[in-house]
């Protein structure tokens, strides 16, 4: 079983910005974080291919967060910038357990690992 361990959450001024961070127990492939506000289903925000040459963002993020990773870490960032009230949310890391070709990294039950998660709160 592979641990995913998030950090970097925490509260901002709408426009700030915040790195979350998040180390898998051992290597893993594709990787994603979504999130879930209150009284919201949880939603695709960002993911990053295994070799890191390929990325997805949702529309709502587009431009203003950016997907990395670090392969000699098992770790994947997403840096946050511009950030809004409606970004508030609890941010989870999620990863595949093997390699696969999907044409798009966006859907939750592709996941087989998931980290805790870690609050956002944006205020205004």
């Amino acid at each position: 079983q592979v641990q995913l361990i998030e950090s970097g959450g925490g509260l901002v001024q709408a426009g700030g910005s915040l790195r979350l961070s998040c180390t898998a127990s051992r290597r893993t492939y594709n990787m994603g974080w979504f999130r879930q506000a209150p009284g919201k289903e949880r939603e695709f925000v960002s993911a990053i291919s295994w070799g890191g040459g390929r990325t997805e963002h949702a529309d709502s993020v587009k431009g203003r967060f950016t997907i990395s990773r670090d392969n000699a870490k098992n770790s994947v960032y997403l840096e946050m910038n511009k950030l809004k009230p409606e970004d508030t949310a609890v941010y989870y890391c999620a990863a595949e357990r093997e390699i696969t070709n999907r044409a798009t990294m966006t859907v939750p039950d592709e996941y087989e690992y998931w980290g805790q998660g870690t609050q956002v709160t944006v205020s205004s």
